[in-house]
């Protein structure tokens, strides 16, 4: 039986964009765990044993499909990417839905039960992070490369003082934070 795990990162920035990873172990990996749980290190180390040793598919969608066609559209979308290119018997995505894709379960904090789910994590994490630390190179006032582009308050003052970049969600209300 083959398993596919899916999960996400990249939901609640205010930049840069959303990226769902869905993975097929071919053997156990050591050390996995929910990304959020990791340093970024460990992620990037698991990130290189995981790319190494399964089937893997990284969707990325821009600010400009969020802003376009709304999160959800952009999960539906990526998901079925993974399922049209990584064939499995069961598809499992971490959270509480499927996004309206047919023969995919869900199950809310699946990323600290399974470790496909975990390793899917890990990709889209990781994968999310490099994009945004590229980022900070062409926007170096943003500080993108320490918050990777949520919300925080170095964040939302860069914005005030410099204005959305060409990556910036337009479609999320940004709070009048000072």
């Amino acid at each position: 039986m083959i398993f596919c795990g899916i999960d996400e990162a990249g939901r609640g920035p205010l930049c840069g964009p959303l990226v769902v990873a869905g993975v097929v172990l071919n053997s156990k990996i050591l050390g996995l765990n929910d990304s959020k749980k990791l340093t970024s290190k460990k992620r990037e180390i698991l990130y290189d044993k995981i790319v190494s040793d399964a089937e893997y598919f990284i969707s990325f969608s821009s600010n400009d499909d969020i802003d376009n066609h709304g999160l959800s559209y952009c999960l539906n979308r990526s998901i079925k990417e993974i399922i049209k290119n990584i064939k499995a018997d069961n598809y499992l995505i971490d959270g509480n839905t499927t996004f309206g894709v047919d023969g995919v379960s869900y199950e809310i904090k699946a990323d600290e039960k399974y470790d496909e789910v975990m390793a899917s994590s890990i990709l889209a994490k990781v994968s999310r992070d490099r994009y945004m630390i590229d980022q900070a190179q062409l926007y170096p006032n943003y500080g993108f490369e320490k918050h990777k582009g949520y919300g925080t308050q170095a964040h939302y003052e860069a914005i005030y003082r410099y204005g959305l970049t060409a990556i910036h969600r337009k479609s999320f209300k940004i709070k009048a934070y000072l």
